[in-house]
Parts: structure tokens; C-alpha cells; sequence
């Protein structure tokens, strides 16, 4: 189980100072009344603590700074989030690695037995689903393709590639989801074709499929509809919401289709994405964040929750990516970075009053009886929100620098002032993250809530002994699990975790990650093959769900295989990956961008 630190007070002894010196005969003397000063000091303490405790009541996170700060840091120039005690260079952990690559072989051999080239398994029925009738479009299988060329695992890979080359087809006359699509299938065949040596199976393939979900543009903003019909070639709105698309989904898309635009050199692509991202930009929300719903024909967004994750998450990752895929020659994307970053920390990111755990709030919007638009503030945060910690370290070094490329771990000479704010909040979200694997299982939910004052609850819960941080929104002992309980093989912590690592050197992500996995060995494993989403975390043993998410397999292993990987391999200074953990090539543009 990960340390649970927050609910512990650190302990520990200070060296005593030394005994003052007799005066020598050369100082001066000063005639002082020591009884007087006495009684002037026995006046005085009252007051004086009384101020300084209300000092730590109205700002209690400077002392808790301070002491985390003393805490960690080794020396003044050292980062939170690193040590020079706990450092371990960018080496492999051969033994852990190796233990990821058997985890994967066990899930995707299962798959190929049961269910080989359907969109979906389901390893308790040892059996394959597709996303629509009209049959799948190869997600497991395409999703799953580059893990194996990573982990060196040949054979898997040729006969993958053969059922790609003999069976993969996108004629498929039924609705599949835009975004899904781009980021799982065209996502996969280029990251293939970059990790092959340009295999150009993966090439056309993805030209064929990227050419099909084009219509999708064709609206009067130049935002895509959610959905598109491969087999029609037509853009296909959502029947519950059809003037409105997802900020998250139609601001992902971006690194597939302009690095198939670099590749052929069609900048059809490439115009496409940009236009959409050109549309945000002038139509952005005054504070710099983005609510989770845009009106496709007028391309504003429309009031609806902001928060990091669903709906959201991703459209803040990939603003940071685009900047890094071309080489940083889109300085509109650093600006559009930069400002939301401002915003998010500004807006969503909070304490928690109690535990002083960093977490992401959500906005919501309300209206009064006169029709007038407030935002309420809500401690609830998404397991999907725990990208944002990796993310955001990863930009301090980059936008947040001084001086590229920056040490690792980073010295705090390094950062300009808002590179400082990013890499401590970044820091400190993995650290709630992975605090909220505290659980019966070592696993962490979909949603966790945080306790604030208004609950009410802080006397109870000191009476009870049920820790005064965090809690799953409607779980209670006997009752049926609420789904925010569920562990569904999700990636984000484990990805914060390699990214962290990558830039620190720090064993603590090692070790962090390797609980993770060990949990997911231990409460998510099908014997027979394969892994499943558990019901509860807090239930032991776990009830299984006969589900396999496709991202146990394209994210959680491939992060957990690179935490403890060399370096070198896929090094973050030549490649980014999309949301689907497929690594793609950083380049230089062929054409004007960046809104030229």
C-alpha cells in the first residue's frame, strides 16, 4: 500500500544548539534589567502566540509548506518531488520491468485465444464483443500494437500485424465515435508505422481511415461531429445533444491528424484540426478555462461544468503536446498552455482543509431566478484528472523554464516563477492521487470526493476514526457498490508516475508504481487469462466485472513498463504520446502553422 502520509504526523528530532558562550572582557556590556525585561516578556507571550496562531489559522498552507519544504528538499536548489537521497538515475529495474511485460502477455494472450480482432473482451466469458453490428474495426487489436513492439514481444506482434494486413476493414456501415476512433485506431496505426520503421501497411491503412472521418469537419464552425459512419463517410451528431460536442474530444485529435499530414504532405490534415483549435482561441472563456460543452454551429461554449477530467481532461494535455510535437515552433500553443495553466490554478486547484491534500475541483454552473450565471465550486475529482500531475511537470520544464533543457531532477534556479507554481502543484496532485489508493485493494476509485467544512462531518468523523480526506460518494458498508467505487484498469496515475520519474530520477515513483501494479495483479487478474474492472475498491476479495478495458493494454502496462524501463527507450525529448499512450515523433513542420 502506498504510505499514507497525509494521515500521519511526520516525526523527528532537531539537533540541539549549542550552549551560548561566556561574554569575553573585550564585548561591551549593557546595563539591562533583567527583572524588568522578565516581566515585560511574561506580558507580551500571551498576545504574541495568540497572533501567531492566528497567523497559521488564516494561512495554514505557508506552515505546511515550510515543513514539506524542509522535509524533502535536501538542499535550497532541490525541486519538491526529488531528492538527492532517493535518486537513482534513468537506469532499468530489469526484475519489475520484466514482471509488466508477463502481465501484458497474460492479457493480450487471452484475447487473441478468445476473442482476436474484436473491438471488446470480456475475459470471465472468455468472450469478444464489437462496437457496433456492422462488426469492429480492430480496437484491441490496434491499440495494443505498439506495447508489443516496445516490449520486444515478436511473435505477438507478427501475428497481430497479419490480422491487421488480412482482416482489419473500415467498411463499416455504422456509428462509431470520432474521437475514440482517432485517438485508439488512428493513433495506433501511426505510432505502428513510426515503431516499424515506416511498415507502409500502417500508413495506407491509416490514410484510409483518417480519409473516412474527414465529413466529420463539415459543420458550420469547422468543430466535428461526435460520431461518424465509416462505411457512409457521414458525420453523425449526438442524438441526446445534437448541437453540442465535447471540448475534450474535439481538441484531440490534433497530434494523430497532423502527423499523418507531415507524413504525406497533405495539408487537408492538418487544416482540419487547426481550424478547430483557431475556433477555441477566439472563442475562449475569459479566466482561460474551457466548460466541457461547445455549440457546434456558433463554435462558443456553451455554460456547463469545467473541470480536469471527463469532457475536459484532454483538451489541456494536448494544448501542451501540440507545442511539443512540432519543436516547439507554435508559440500560439505555449500562449494558449500558459494562460489556462494561470487559470487552472487560479480556479480549480484546492487544499483540502483538513489533510492540506492537493486535489482539482470542478465548476458547475447555476443560474438564480433572475437568470444571472454563478459557478459553484465542487471537491470532486476524476481518477481521469490524474494525468494532470505528470502533465504539469513536464510543462514547468518546458514553458516554465529559464534555461533549456533543465537538470534532472530540475533545480529551482531553473524555473521562472510559474514554472515553480507548475512543478509543486504537479507534484503534489501524483501525491493525492496516489494517496487515494488507500483502499482495501490498493486501487483507486473513478471519483474521489474531498471533505470540507460544509459537510458538516469533521466531529463525526474525529469520534469514528474514518480518515478526514477523502471518500467515495455514496458507498456505505452492506450496500451495493455506486460506480464512482469502481477501478476500471485506468492509466492516469501510473502515467503521472512515469513522467515524473522520467524528469526526477526519484525512486518514490518506482515504488509508487509498483504497488499500483501489484494491486492490479493481486485484485484485477482473471487466472484463466486477462484482467477485469473490480466493483469496489474498498471490497476484498473484489468482485470482478466481465470487462477488459482496450487501454489496459495500449496505457496502464505501457506506462508501468517504461516507469521501469531505461530512459532512453522512447525518450520524452524526441517523442510525445497521444491520450491512448501511443508514442508519436516530435518533428518540424513542412508547412505554416501555428494560425500563420
Amino acid at each position: 500500500m502506498p504510505d499514507d502520509g497525509l494521515r500521519k504526523r511526520k516525526t523527528g528530532s532537531k539537533p540541539e544548539k549549542e550552549p551560548p558562550q561566556n561574554a569575553t572582557a573585550d564585548e561591551p556590556e549593557f546595563d539591562i534589567d533583567s527583572a524588568a525585561l522578565l516581566q515585560y516578556l511574561k506580558i507580551l507571550w500571551i498576545p504574541l502566540l495568540l497572533c501567531f496562531g492566528l497567523f497559521v489559522y488564516i494561512n495554514p498552507s505557508t506552515l505546511s509548506d515550510i515543513a514539506s519544504f524542509w522535509i524533502e528538499s535536501d538542499d535550497w536548489q532541490t525541486s519538491p518531488g526529488s531528492s538527492t537521497k532517493s535518486f537513482v538515475g534513468l537506469g532499468a529495474d530489469i526484475e519489475k520491468r520484466d514482471a509488466v511485460v508477463e502481465a501484458f502477455k497474460h492479457a493480450w494472450r487471452s484475447y487473441e485465444r478468445d476473442a482476436m480482432g474484436d473491438d471488446e473482451y470480456h475475459p470471465i466469458s472468455h468472450k469478444g464483443s464489437n462496437l457496433t453490428q456492422a462488426g469492429g474495426i480492430g480496437y484491441t487489436v490496434i491499440d495494443s500494437i505498439d506495447t508489443m513492439l516496445i516490449m520486444g514481444l515478436e511473435d505477438d506482434y507478427a501475428r497481430a500485424r497479419k490480422w491487421v494486413d488480412t482482416r482489419l476493414s473500415f467498411d463499416r456501415d455504422a456509428e462509431f465515435n470520432t474521437f475514440e476512433t482517432t485517438i485508439r485506431v488512428l493513433g495506433g496505426l501511426l505510432s505502428a508505422y513510426e515503431l516499424t520503421d515506416h511498415d507502409k501497411l500502417y500508413l495506407d491503412r491509416a490514410i484510409e481511415l483518417a480519409d473516412r472521418i474527414l465529413p466529420v469537419f463539415d459543420t458550420p464552425s469547422g468543430l466535428p461531429l461526435p460520431n461518424i459512419n465509416l462505411g457512409k463517410r457521414e458525420g453523425v451528431s449526438d442524438p441526446y445533444l445534437p448541437l453540442l460536442v465535447s471540448t475534450a474530444e474535439v481538441a484531440t485529435l490534433q497530434l494523430e491528424f497532423r502527423y499523418l499530414s507531415y507524413l504525406t504532405d497533405e495539408d487537408i490534415y492538418w487544416e482540419k484540426v487547426e481550424s478547430v483549435m483557431r475556433t477555441i482561441k477566439e472563442n475562449q472563456m475569459p479566466h482561460g478555462l474551457a466548460s466541457i460543452y461547445m455549440h457546434v454551429e456558433t463554435g462558443q461554449f456553451v455554460p456547463s461544468a469545467i473541470r480536469l477530467g471527463s469532457r475536459g481532461d484532454s483538451y489541456y494535455e494536448y494544448l501542451l503536446k501540440q507545442y511539443l510535437q512540432t519543436n516547439q515552433t507554435e508559440d500560439v500553443y505555449r500562449q494558449m498552455y500558459d494562460h489556462a495553466m494561470a487559470a487552472v490554478h487560479e480556479n480549480l486547484i484546492t487544499k483540502s482543509p483538513y489533510t492540506r491534500m492537493t486535489y482539482t475541483s470542478e465548476l458547475i454552473p447555476e443560474r438564480n431566478s433572475g437568470g444571472q450565471l454563478s459557478w459553484r465550486l465542487t471537491p470532486k475529482q476524476d481518477h481521469l484528472a490524474c494525468f494532470f500531475g505528470g502533465s504539469l511537470m513536464l510543462g514547468a520544464t518546458i514553458t516554465g523554464a529559464s534555461t533549456l533543457p533543465v537538470s534532472i531532477p530540475p533545480r529551482q534556479s531553473e524555473f521562472m516563477d510559474h514554472g515553480k507554481r507548475d512543478w509543486k502543484d504537479g507534484v503534489e496532485l501524483i501525491k493525492t492521487c496516489v494517496d487515494t489508493h488507500d483502499t482495501l485493494t490498493g486501487l483507486s476509485p473513478e471519483i474521489a470526493h474531498f471533505r470540507i467544512p460544509s459537510d458538516g462531518m469533521i466531529d463525526v468523523l474525529s469520534k469514528s476514526g474514518v480518515p478526514a480526506d477523502w471518500y467515495i460518494k455514496g458507498a456505505s458498508p452492506g450496500a451495493e457498490a455506486p460506480y464512482d467505487a469502481r477501478y476500471m484498469l485506468r492509466p492516469e496515475t501510473v502515467e503521472s508516475l512515469f513522467l515524473a520519474f522520467r524528469l526526477t530520477g526519484d525512486i518514490r515513483y518506482r515504488d509508487w508504481g509498483w504497488d499500483i501494479f501489484q494491486s492490479i495483479e493481486k485484485h484485477c487478474k482473471v487466472e484463466t487469462g486477462g484482467y477485469a474492472t473490480i466493483m469496489n475498491v474498498d471490497e476484498v476479495p473484489s468482485r470482478k466485472e466481465d470487462k477488459m478495458e482496450t487501454f489496459l493494454m495500449s496505457e496502464t502496462l505501457k506506462y508501468l513498463f517504461l516507469l521501469f524501463e531505461d530512459a532512453s527507450v522512447l525518450s520524452l525529448d524526441k517523442y510525445i504520446f497521444n491520450t491512448e499512450a501511443h508514442p508519436l515523433p516530435i518533428f518540424s513542420p513542412h508547412i505554416r502553422t501555428g494560425f500563420s
